[in-house]
């Protein structure tokens, strides 16, 4: 199979669909029944506070809220057009090594707390963690790539069912948009399943999925955002040929 670039970009997005999945779970069990990726749901859980039938901790969700909305506006800057490879501008390579580091100071207060904090240590982790994922956002949203988003799966839902209908959509789309839905619905079991059965190791799943896509499109698109090559067989010229003097 060739190896193109779109085919690589698409995996780097699965990626971090799977390592969103896994902070909603983490996020959902650890720090008040709120997101700190999915933002619709923040927005109905304190829709439900305000009515009085709320479960989850409205402090926490109103905090992802704001904190989400600031790493978009921190990311900003980073990504504005400039030079490199369209498919995976520099700048987004930048905003992700950001995740990274918020990732990895999430990382540390949950070894701290031993994976249970309190209520003040759990603000200061939906501070990292929101602001981890609104810059992740912002990130694949430069990117263009239509319908996805990698920390919610509704436009990617629609496009799915619009395409069964219309079936304007070439294979690879279709492949891309299902991956996309795949990864988020292992990345949520996946947390899910570390949160449960290996609680104090969990911040380390999201941590360690960001930092090997950051790895991948290093490699891939490198520091200034050039272009993959495509691997083509190379093709063995004919018998006898060059045999001549």
């Amino acid at each position: 199979m060739t190896r193109t670039p779109e085919r690589v970009r698409d995996l780097l997005l699965v990626g971090l669909t799977f390592s969103s999945g896994a902070v909603d779970a983490i996020s959902y069990f650890a720090l008040g029944k709120v997101f700190t990726a999915f933002m619709t749901g923040n927005l109905v859980f304190v829709g439900l506070s305000i009515a009085g039938a709320g479960t989850s901790d409205v402090v926490h969700a109103a905090l992802s809220l704001a904190m989400f909305v600031a790493g978009v506006a921190l990311s900003q800057s980073l990504l504005k057009p400039g030079s490199g490879h369209a498919l995976w501008p520099p700048g987004v390579s930048v905003a992700l090594a950001l995740v990274v580091v918020a990732q990895a100071c999430f990382l540390a207060v949950w070894l701290v707390t031993s994976g249970r904090p309190s209520h003040g240590s759990g603000a200061l982790l939906v501070i990292l963690s929101a602001l981890a994922m609104g810059i992740q956002s912002n990130a694949v949203r430069s990117l263009g790539v239509q319908a996805v988003f990698t920390t919610a799966a509704t436009a990617t839902l629609i496009a799915l069912a619009a395409d069964l209908e219309a079936g304007n959509r070439s294979a690879p789309e279709r492949l891309r948009l299902t991956g996309i839905l795949v990864g988020l619905l292992a990345g949520a079991c996946a947390g899910a399943l570390v949160v449960v059965h290996a609680r104090s190791y969990a911040a380390f799943l999201p941590l360690v999925v960001t930092t090997l896509v950051l790895g991948g499109a290093a490699a891939a698109f490198g520091t200034r955002g050039r272009e993959l090559r495509p691997v083509v067989p190379r093709r063995l010229p004919p018998a006898g040929h060059g045999d001549r003097q």
